[in-house]
């Protein structure tokens, strides 16, 4: 054979995982064709158009409750228990949904997987509006269910459809999210007026959700179910026994309970403080407002460079500074406060970015996604009782903000190690 046709079959029989190697150090900028990745579809703008979509929906059927949360109560006579289950729920359900997603997208496809749990959350968001105080349970478990899918596998659309993007599709996505998050609770109690009522207010969110189903449909059109290994080949490794997985995984846990924490205490922490409710609301609004330029920004800038650690624990700085500030004097400039806060926060999108760039195949990235995601909103979902059950006991703030701090910082110590360039 010459030596030109030996080296042209050396270059097609190359694997995925050499030339995802080359593109995570920037030798390799056009993207995979998509034949050679079965279950997905190659990256275009009609699919980043369906991603951003789907993004603005995986936040606004959590965040549009809080504002009326009140006035749900009334309406339904329903106790300061339920409340606390409402929204608390989403947590639990992140972590046990998030668990089943791999298995789901490898008896579907990773298109007919998303397309279905967005199906689930158009009709978990329709029904929660249509009866009593168990129903409006039963429909948030359903919607937030669908939710968790898509949390695990968007990051492996992310990782196979846009290779020589990651970073910057990651951003795109997560700050899509966190626009989609601050419109629900921003926009719910006018619609409510508009609308007359909160069950219309909650149930126009699904028109969003419909809306990202048939873009989704449409986009991801071609995508299909993943071949089965052949006989004989190897067992997949479990991830349970990777050392950095683990890390990742706890990454992700630690600053989603800071997160938690943050949504459903700060406010309180302000108000004790001397802030108004009002401005209280705002603040947390700005936290989240902060994220979106950010995630637009340092995701593309992070994945391009051999480690993302540098920027996990510069953003971690900039939290632990406000998280220290809260310690000491709350109400001194809570605005100050916020803005750092919102920048440590904003960490997460470095979080999704790791998890895509820890992981050599689509495959591999849904089980490392599943598991980081799984475990990770396990152990955020304590967060909020863990907050609060603490200012019960010692009749103030203080020592709960302690252990947040703690929590950061051992945050951006896992995040550093999460950061390096390996591969679980």
């Amino acid at each position: 054979m010459p030596a030109d046709s030996r080296d042209a079959a050396a270059v097609s029989t190359a694997t995925y995982s050499d030339r995802l190697e080359l593109e995570l150090e920037g030798s390799i900028e056009e993207e995979v064709p998509a034949g050679r990745r079965p279950g997905v579809v190659a990256g275009g703008v009609l699919l980043a158009v369906a991603v951003v979509l789907t993004a603005m929906n995986l936040r606004p059927a959590i965040t549009s409750v809080g504002p009326l949360l009140a006035e749900m109560r009334g309406s339904l006579g329903a106790s300061a228990v339920w409340a606390s289950i409402l929204t608390t729920l989403p947590g639990l359900c992140f972590a046990g949904a998030g668990l089943a997603a791999p298995v789901l997208s490898r008896r579907l496809g990773i298109g007919p997987a998303i397309g279905l749990a967005l199906a689930v959350l158009t009709a978990g968001l329709a029904v929660r509006v249509l009866d009593g105080p168990y129903v409006v349970l039963g429909g948030t478990l359903v919607a937030t269910a669908g939710i968790a899918l898509v949390n695990v596998l968007i990051p492996v659309v992310i990782k196979d459809s846009f290779p020589a993007r990651v970073g910057l599709m990651t951003g795109v996505y997560t700050a899509a999210l966190q626009g989609g998050g601050a419109a629900g609770s921003a926009l719910s109690p006018p619609l409510e007026s508009a609308l007359g009522g909160w069950r219309a207010a909650l149930g126009s969110w699904g028109v969003l959700s419909a809306i990202a189903l048939v873009a989704w449909l449409i986009a991801s059109r071609g995508t299909g179910r993943p071949p089965r290994p052949a006989a004989g080949s190897a067992p997949t490794r479990s991830l349970m026994r990777s050392p950095l997985a683990w890390i990742v995984t706890i990454f992700f846990g630690l600053q989603s309970f800071i997160a938690y924490v943050v949504m459903g205490w700060l406010p309180q922490v302000f108000i004790d403080s001397g802030v108004s409710k009002a401005d209280a609301g705002l603040l947390l609004g700005l936290i989240s407002v902060i994220a979106v330029p950010i995630s637009l920004v340092i995701p593309p800038i992070a994945a391009r460079q051999k480690s993302q650690s540098p920027w996990i624990v510069g953003m971690g700085v900039f939290g632990a500074a406000g998280m220290l500030g809260l310690v000491i004097a709350p109400g001194f400039s809570p605005l100050l406060w916020s803005i750092l806060l919102g920048i440590g926060m904003s960490v997460f999108s470095l979080a999704l970015t790791v998890i895509a760039l820890r992981a050599r195949t689509g495959a591999e990235t849904a089980r490392l996604s599943g598991m980081a995601q799984g475990f990770g909103y396990l152990l955020a979902a304590v967060g909020p009782f863990v907050f609060g059950l603490l200012h019960d006991a010692t009749g103030s703030w203080t020592v709960s903000l302690i252990v947040l701090l703690v929590v950061m910082v051992t945050q951006m110590i896992f995040g550093a190690l999460s950061g390096r360039r390996r591969f679980v």
